[in-house]
């Protein structure tokens, strides 16, 4: 392009200064919207992609198929000594394990314990994951049993700015022991899942029993290959290995009941665990999706709009015809322009991106930040394809106008009926996806605060749990002591123990319930240890029979021998699955094969777990002394303020056991942690749904103003054959009413889908009502309506004899 031509675009852009903001400012919008979203999706799916060689590692998922069972699924955890048979079974296996991770164990600091990022891990660590060091060497570090390793925040947080290597470090997990630091490895960077700050070796002894008993699982064990190819080889032996080494704990063909699976690492992240959806992963899809919707709206309005208003320089062109200008110098002209018009609102768009980052961070937990040496040839490449785009169409209808027909007519050319029908059906496509985006955001705000407000079957308010209590460091006389005094609270209610609560803390548990004339293992239900007024503290509901009390001799699971009969309480959804009419009908019978199970009462569903974990079908059996029975998980009962509760609560906690880091809150915090991505994905997906609808909006606007313009003299005809106000303003807002009323086909078929898509992942989910849709449309139609009203008034307004001069 010359400088004549750059002129002519500098006063193209300042002669229509209200058009110039609409059509860039539009564009400036997507862009941003689209770049923060892309950074966010590239943020999601760049797990573990720092590690040196990422792609030859390997995580081994515990993969579950039992009829009936809460917990089939993948699992990324495994048997602790998985690795050792893997080793006997096939020499040579590269491989690591960690156990433990974030707030897995604490630091004794001044006699008091806080919690860190601890795991155990082998001394082949470094042959899988290549962490860099800052200093000492991590290889030779953990073949010591009493070295650790730790990161820079971690000595930064410990030992100030004094060298931390040769130090000693008080750590606790399955024990509390003395570490020398031996080494440090830089901080682990945001975009990962190992989630440790300070490394110890596992121990030579097996911690647990279960060390080596398949079906259990423990830790996480990682596999290192060459190439793809090995993996898939090794993986094609997994079925073999299970049968055989499961084939004492789990019987023949184990393989059907539990495999193992090899999931590259960097796909951990977003892939779905357990009996949860892919909620992550859709949310990163969907969010994705969202940029480039709202990208594609923009430059679908912005190439709308620029077709629109170069036939207002139609009789430019035929001038430039006329002096010498050939149509190859003309299309040129355009498509420079459109470049040059689009780069600039890429421009404002990066800074609109670069200006929004620090809010999306502040609302969504996230740390993004732009990456210019990647976004910048994304730009360049997005502003040549846009202006081809968007100056094709008018470059080639303007050239090829003859120049004497233009310049005698007393119009000038807009594409005729093409023209419109085009453009007519860039807005069909705009204000169906914003009138989508528009549903979308109703249901996800509906939902959200659906899971929020739905009944759980347990009293949450006055409710707080302590998950500390469950730590192997206190021996059960201190637990008892411990929620002795916490019940002598004078806000306190009442306090009970399980091995689970509110919030998933504690355990999860499940064994197949043999039944009565079944042939078979039966059905797997979830089980679950409770203390004395367990379902009083949670103020569940009694459907029928009664609860556990100390009464009854055989509800105490405890003092009985195996194999005797004890007592059990199950809830609502276990009646169907244990082959039972009705909750009356379960009352009294037995279950359980050679362990007998007597049913004395149903209780009603109580959901602890994410609005996404099913509900399933639970047996609850009871101890009088949950505290020495295993796992404990304190849950408390009483009235007043939480923040004064949780103070008290921890005042006591650290003047009795201060070697253990106190780990509780309300339920209400506990469960809001389930809510944190869905409720982060509603806030990103508004914000893009609104700037969508605005995007459209502006397009409508632009649009409104250019065929009014158009039609002045028509509008000036129609006034002096007795056409009123009223009739010119019916006339206009029912054209550009048309396409937005059209939108809705395109609308409500993609939001159906995407919608009852996203729903299925929920347990507990809202009707996908028509209001919704009727909702969104009439909003739509609203804005539309008060979008084009303004200019349609005034159009009608204008005297018939000024009309008919206008020019």
């Amino acid at each position: 392009m010359n400088r004549f031509a750059l002129l002519t675009l500098y006063r193209s852009l300042t002669r229509h200064k209200l058009y110039a903001a609409l059509n860039v400012g539009g564009l400036a919008v997507g862009i941003a919207v689209f770049l923060v979203l892309a950074l966010y999706v590239r943020f999601e799916t760049s797990y573990e992609k720092w590690l040196p060689r990422y792609n030859g590692v390997y995580a081994v998922q515990t993969v579950w198929n039992l009829p009936e069972s809460p917990f089939n699924g993948a699992y990324p955890w495994t048997m602790g000594g998985l690795l050792d048979q893997m080793r006997e079974d096939f020499p040579g296996t590269v491989g690591t394990r960690v156990r433990g991770g974030k707030g897995a164990g604490n630091v004794l600091r001044g006699g008091i314990a806080v919690t860190d990022d601890v795991a155990q891990v082998d001394p082949s660590l470094f042959e899988v994951f290549d962490l860099p060091m800052s200093r000492g060497n991590g290889r030779d570090a953990l073949r010591t049993p009493t070295n650790t390793i730790i990161s820079e925040s971690a000595a930064r947080r410990y030992f100030g700015a004094s060298d931390p290597v040769g130090q000693t470090l008080t750590v606790g997990m399955d024990s509390s022991d003395a570490y020398r630091v031996a080494g440090v490895f830089r901080d682990l960077p945001k975009n990962s899942d190992l989630n440790f700050s300070i490394l110890i070796p596992l121990p030579r002894t097996p911690p647990s029993e279960t060390w080596f008993h398949w079906g259990s699982s423990s830790l996480q064990t990682f596999l290192r290959f060459d190439t793809p190819a090995t993996a898939q080889a090794f993986q094609q032996k997994l079925g073999a290995f299970v049968d055989r080494r499961g084939l004492k704990d789990m019987g023949k063909d184990a393989s059907r009941t539990q495999q193992l699976k090899l999931l590259p690492i960097a796909r951990m992240h977003l892939e779905p665990q357990g009996t949860q959806s892919a909620s992550r992963k859709m949310t990163v899809t969907t969010l994705g999706v969202v940029g480039l919707l709202t990208l594609l709206i923009a430059i679908v309005n912005y190439v709308n709009l620029a077709t629109a208003r170069a036939g207002l320089r139609a009789r430019e062109v035929a001038m430039r015809k006329v002096l010498g200008a050939d149509r190859r110098a003309l299309v040129g002209q355009f498509l420079g322009e459109a470049i040059l018009t689009v780069a600039i609102a890429a421009i404002i768009g990066l800074m609109l991106a670069e200006l929004s980052l620090p809010l999306v961070n502040a609302a969504g937990g996230l740390s993004l930040t732009i990456p210019y040496a990647l976004v910048a040839p994304a730009l360049v490449a997005l502003v040549v394809l846009v202006g081809i785009a968007a100056g094709s169409y008018p470059a080639i209808l303007l050239s090829r106008f003859p120049a004497a027909t233009v310049l005698a007519s007393a119009r000038a050319p807009g594409g005729g009926r093409a023209g419109n029908r085009i453009r007519e059906a860039l807005v069909v496509l705009q204000f169906g996806l914003a009138i989508a985006f528009t549903i979308g955001t109703f249901v996800l705000v509906s939902q959200t605060r659906h899971v929020r407000q739905t009944d759980l079957g347990f009293k949450r308010d006055g409710l707080l749990v302590v998950r500390s209590l469950a730590d192997s460091l206190i021996d059960p006389a201190q637990k008892s002591a411990v929620v002795a005094a916490i019940r002598a609270i004078p806000a306190v209610n009442d306090v009970t123990v399980g091995n689970s609560a509110v919030g998933g803390s504690g355990e999860n548990n499940s064994d197949n319930v043999p039944l009565p004339g079944v042939v078979g293992p039966g059905p797997s239900l979830r089980w679950v240890v409770v203390g004395p007024r367990f379902f009083d503290v949670y103020a569940s509901r009694l459907i029928a029979g009664r609860v556990f009390d100390d009464a009854h001799g055989a509800d105490d699971s405890k003092p009985l021998g195996k194999g005797a009969p004890i007592n059990i309480v199950i809830n609502r959804r276990a009646i169907p699955t244990l082959g039972f009419r009705s909750a009356q009908d379960a009352i009294g019978k037995t279950v359980g094969g050679d362990r007998p199970r007597t049913i004395i009462g149903v209780i009603d569903d109580m959901q602890f777990f994410g609005p996404r974990e099913p509900n399933s079908a639970t047996y609850y059996v009871y101890s009088r002394q949950p505290e020495k029975a295993g796992t404990a998980v304190a849950s408390i009962r009483y009235t007043g303020d939480p923040h004064a509760m949780v103070a008290a609560v921890r005042s006591i906690w650290q003047r009795m056991v201060p070697q253990v880091p106190f780990d509780g809150d309300t339920a209400d915090k506990w469960l809001g942690e389930f809510y944190e991505d869905d409720d982060r994905a509603t806030r990103l997906f508004a914000v893009g749904a609104g700037l969508a609808v605005l995007i459209g909006c502006v397009g409508l606007w632009g649009l409104a103003s250019f065929n009014t313009a158009r039609r002045i003299k028509e509008i000036g005809i129609r006034k002096t054959l007795g056409a009123s106000s009223a009739d010119i303003v019916r006339l206009l807002v029912g054209q550009f009413l048309r396409p937005v009323m059209i939108a809705n086909l395109v609308a409500w078929p993609l939001a159906f889908v995407a919608m009852r898509t996203w729903l299925a992942g929920f347990e507990d989910r809202i009707t996908l009502s028509p209001l919704y849709f009727i909702g969104a449309s009439v909003l739509a139609i609203v804005i539309a309506v008060l979008t084009v009203l303004a200019q349609s008034l005034r159009a009608s307004r204008a005297a018939p004899a000024w009309a008919l001069r206008h020019e």
